[in-house]
């Protein structure tokens, strides 16, 4: 069984070989696995309880934007995950801090950068670029905490029903799909709405869907 400390989930090979330098250079016998689809990422995690960091590209196969970063909380809350993307606008990156990133690398990132930001998150602290500017209001980040703590209140498998009531599936459809009952589904969607503090399940798929980008901060976004 792989003793890796490190995993890379993006789809770009030329930017995980960039990763790899800078990780070899900051952790001690990180042992560094890689994934290039959401999927594969969560297949490596299972396989391997010793990976303490992921760096998560926030537009991999798979993963819709901070929608990985929320399951990877929810179901592996001890692993710290570090967002990377091209997409490197203030109000995404701060909206990775706001879900729970223990920092956002841009891309365009040089090697030294990228070891100062993988330092940083080594002595416990959140790293953001220095020229970051907050344009959201306090109000809005906290609303983004609250719900991110709520997400990760819940129970895995009721992650995965929040999701697929997101989707517009049915309970029945969702009993179907989890091979569950359907009063079990409905058990399941009362606890979501208690834990997200909504009335119904349009609601909590609208919650659900904040944790996607809209389209304008997909814009210009290749990697």
């Amino acid at each position: 069984m792989s003793q890796a400390k490190v995993i890379i989930a993006d789809d770009h090979p030329l930017f995980r070989t960039a990763l790899k330098q800078a990780i070899i250079e900051c952790i001690d016998d990180a042992g560094t696995l890689e994934a290039d689809n959401f999927g594969e990422l969560l297949i490596a995690i299972e396989a391997t309880p010793s990976l303490e960091i992921v760096f998560l590209d926030l537009h991999m196969p798979g993963n819709d934007g901070f929608t990985g970063l929320t399951q990877l909380q929810n179901h592996y809350p001890d692993l710290v995950v570090i967002m990377v993307s091209s997409d490197d606008n203030d109000e995404t990156m701060q909206k990775a801090i706001n879900f729970g990133a223990a920092a956002f690398i841009p891309k365009s990132a040089d090697l030294t950068t990228i070891a100062r930001a993988i330092d940083t998150v080594l002595m416990g602290d959140i790293w953001l670029p220095e020229l970051i500017e907050k344009n959201e209001g306090q109000q809005t980040a906290l609303a983004h905490q609250k719900l991110a703590k709520q997400l990760g209140q819940l129970t895995p498998q009721q992650y995965v029903v929040l999701t697929q009531i997101a989707d517009g599936q049915l309970n029945k459809q969702i009993a179907y799909e989890l091979n569950i009952k359907e009063t079990t589904v409905k058990k399941h969607v009362s606890a979501i709405l208690e834990k997200l503090e909504v009335n119904n399940r349009t609601l909590a798929g609208l919650a659900y869907q904040q944790l996607m980008l809209a389209p304008t901060e997909n814009v210009n976004s290749p990697i």
